[in-house]
């Protein structure tokens, strides 16, 4: 049978089905979600795919592809199936440059011209039934993903009936069913594959492979519309791991992600060198920042210092669906900890729980592996004997055997978050010792750490005056004539 699809009515694409996308993405969806490809995007049999000028994250996703046979209107999930006419291979390209501009609708980043090749032939489903099918897909003749259908979260008939429910599913209408793990980014000179078969039929029929060829495009989007964006999250979704995106940096086929300059420079560590907390908060508090401590966390050492920009996570209250959904996979817990930079201190939001172990002794190790100069939690710490093991400094509430899910649902990373009475956003400066930790906003870091170290060095020498019998009276602080003093010892003004 070929393909016989010229323009059909419809082309609906779910969003996550793959038990092994799902883990991947690390949510996971309690019912099917979809999103539309306009019939312009269809390209029957392949062929060639332009990269836009000026993008660079055009991602393959190698899917089964359902044909509609008999017109289907509030069908039963049991019934679904048999409105099903053929099975073939699809591919449905996307380009995450444009993701932010769509806000969830897949119009730009999923609809240009030739996005959604399908074929090259169509298997028609009579005998077969739909947990019998294959999906393998190639670039430049490697083997990225390998599923079957028997996996699905949401069978054939499930989806044919849910859509069934809101509109009616005409002949020729086109069902892209998800894609699974292995999904990743295609350059131009790329060539990619997608074949559907049934492996365990009779004959074992195969749709044949769906080859398409990624060429450069020379027009870049005009400056009317919203224009191609892409960050460091882009990139490493794509691609689908930091790891894969850092192996492609190295064969010279991906961006290298941003190196934002860190206002931490050798110049301002050299100042605080030495410095203590308590004397950098009241440089903070006569700049009338007082609510800057995150309240009620301890060292795991007692000589611990801790200085670094904040990367954030956010738990939110335990809900068992919500944990259900977000708990799992490679949750927003997982991905912060993967992702987490050199220099950077994870703050976790815990809401204040003690009784939550919000960081064990494999992340906390992952941090430490991946450079982080600490980890802050308002909430408990579990293997807290191991973790106390490890250089890395981790300030928490103190030791709590619990494990996720107990009073918390991982939620989000890199936002505005609360951690022990304090806002930090990602990006502040966080600075703790013994005494505590806090946080300094960027554009005060350079003006406080010069002044807390002219503090600190004044401080030091009317220590010394008090060791040799002085009174504290006109002395701490300095009244006029015990600084014509220091400033006549020391040459500092």
């Amino acid at each position: 049978m070929t393909l016989g699809i010229d323009t059909p009515g419809k082309i609906i694409a779910v969003h996550l089905n793959y038990p092994s996308r799902i883990a991947q993405r690390g949510r996971s969806p309690q019912f099917p979600s979809y999103f539309l490809k306009p019939a312009s995007s269809l390209a029957p049999t392949g062929g060639t795919i332009e990269r836009p000028a000026g993008t660079e994250l055009l991602g393959f996703e190698g899917e089964i592809a359902l044909v509609i046979g008999e017109p289907a209107r509030w069908v039963s999930p049991e019934d679904g199936w048999n409105h099903v006419a053929a099975i073939t291979a699809a591919n449905d390209f996307g380009l995450y440059d444009l993701r932010a501009a769509d806000k969830g609708s897949n119009v730009r980043n999923k609809g240009g011209d030739g996005y959604t090749p399908v074929g090259p032939v169509a298997i028609p489903t009579a005998g077969l039934g739909e947990g019998d099918w294959r999906v393998r897909t190639w670039v430049n003749g490697e083997l990225v993903q390998n599923d079957t259908s028997d996996t699905l979260k949401f069978p054939f008939g499930q989806l044919v009936a849910d859509l069934s429910q809101h509109m009616t599913l005409e002949t020729g209408d086109v069902i892209l069913t998800g894609t699974p793990a292995g999904s990743s980014v295609v350059v131009p000179g790329d060539v990619v594959e997608v074949e559907v078969d049934a492996p365990n039929a009779p004959g074992a029929p195969s749709t044949g492979r769906l080859v398409t060829t990624v060429t450069q495009g020379s027009r870049a989007f005009g400056d009317f519309g919203n224009a191609p964006k892409v960050d460091d999250l882009q990139r490493i979704e794509a691609w689908g791991s930091e790891e894969a995106h850092a192996a492609a940096v190295a064969a010279g086929r991906a961006t290298p992600l941003d190196a934002p300059q860190s206002p931490l420079t050798d110049e301002i560590r050299e100042l605080l060198d030495g410095v203590a907390v308590a004397t950098v908060s009241a440089a903070l508090r006569r700049r009338g920042y007082v609510d800057i401590f995150i309240d009620g966390v301890y060292p795991n050492h007692d000589d611990d210092v801790i200085l670094g920009t904040a990367k954030t996570l956010r738990f939110i209250p335990f809900r068992p669906d919500l944990f259900k959904e977000y708990g799992g996979g490679f949750n927003a817990q997982k991905r912060a900890f993967d992702s987490v930079q050199p220099g950077e201190v994870l703050v976790v939001e815990a809401r204040g729980l003690p009784e939550t172990g919000t960081v064990g002794d494999v992340l906390a190790l992952r941090a430490q592996y991946r450079g982080a100069a600490g980890i802050v939690t308002d909430g408990g710490v579990r293997d807290f004997g191991a973790v106390q093991e490890f250089d890395i400094p981790v300030f928490s509430q103190g030791a709590h055997p619990s494990v996720l899910g107990r009073r918390h649902v991982p939620w989000e990373t890199d936002v505005t978050i609360a951690c022990g009475g304090a806002a930090v956003q990602p990006g502040d400066i966080i600075f703790g010792d013994r005494d505590g930790v806090l946080v300094i906003p960027p554009f005060l870091l350079a003006e406080v750490a010069a002044e807390a170290a002219k503090q600190e060095e004044e401080d030091a020498w009317v220590a010394e005056q008090v060791t040799k019998g002085a009174a504290v009276d006109g002395l701490f602080p300095m009244n006029a004539e015990w600084r014509a003093r220091y400033e006549a010892e020391t040459g500092k003004a």
